[in-house]
């Protein structure tokens, strides 16, 4: 990747010094300022080379928005014809469809606003509900969605050999299904059962569960109080041992205290979200995506 830069937001320091390591690409950060008012001053490195890849999550996502809209056209003035959003975990995206009358469907206008700025957009488990890729809400080409699903289920395999791979619901089954074929896993989805909107039990036969060791596993964790719901009917119904893996480790408030007074045991996650959960690197895969296209 001659003539490229990696450039990146100090807050994401790790996971930009391990991805530029791994592509032994050049790294470069943006400077931050917050003006009393509340408005963003950044400042880029200058010049630029032709293709500049953009290392940004979008937990917390508002500010971060702000500082895209700023940093993708200053990027393309200074110098950067190619300009490549990497963004591990990707906001806005659950809100598909007009649930209220005029309510806006975030997921299409922040994919087209992405889409408008960078010429590729790199995510990882992007929280579609009713649509099979980015393609649908981006033109064709523009966002590619990879799953750490694989490299999640390879690590279950290695910690807990021979455990039962759990969904907590109908949406989590593409990545309970590919998590136990990369780890050779048993698995199993349960439905949600909501009883008001703080508790929720996990629909599943007793028999699944009952003298097993369970991983719970979804694509992103924020209250966590689907996770904590389903952990305690897994342990009521016999499962020898329940732990949790997630893509994004939100982990809002208390929920990982929580997790852990429900008990469960160990809670795993990739570092696609910075959380002192994380246990498995995302940076393969954006190796392997990166250098493919």
């Amino acid at each position: 990747m001659t003539d490229t830069l990696l450039l990146a937001f100090d807050d994401e320091r790790a996971l930009a010094e391990e991805l530029a390591l791994a592509l032994a690409l050049p790294l470069a950060f943006v400077t931050r300022h917050r003006f009393p008012d509340g408005e963003l001053r950044l400042v880029l490195p200058k010049p630029l080379p032709a293709r500049v890849l953009l290392l940004r999550g979008l937990q917390q996502p508002n500010d971060k928005l702000v500082e895209l809209l700023i940093a993708a056209p200053t990027a393309r003035e200074l110098g950067a014809r190619e300009l490549v959003l990497v963004s591990p975990y990707l906001a806005y995206m659950r809100q598909d469809m007009e649930f209220t009358p005029g309510e806006a469907v975030s997921q299409r206008h922040i994919a087209r606003l992405l889409a408008g700025q960078f010429d590729r957009v790199i995510t990882i488990d992007p929280h579609l509900h009713r649509i099979a890729s980015l393609d649908e809400v981006m033109p064709p080409g523009r966002g590619l969605a990879l799953s750490a699903a694989p490299v999640l289920g390879a690590w279950i395999a290695a910690k807990v050999p021979g455990a039962l791979l759990i969904g907590p619901d109908e949406e989590s089954a593409q990545w309970v299904r590919e998590a136990a074929a990369a780890g050779g896993l048993a698995f199993a989805v349960g439905h949600k059962v909501r009883h008001g909107d703080h508790q929720v039990t996990l629909a599943l036969p007793d028999g699944e569960v009952r003298g097993r060791a369970v991983v719970l596993l979804d694509d992103m964790a924020s209250t966590g109080r689907t996770l904590i719901g389903s952990a305690e009917q897994l342990l009521a119904r016999g499962a020898a041992s329940v732990d949790v893996a997630v893509t994004h480790a939100l982990f809002n408030g208390d929920a990982l205290p929580l997790l852990k007074a429900a008990g469960v045991r160990h809670v795993w996650s990739s570092n696609a979200v910075p959380h002192e959960s994380n246990a498995v690197s995302v940076v393969p895969l954006l190796v392997a995506a990166l250098r493919e296209h």
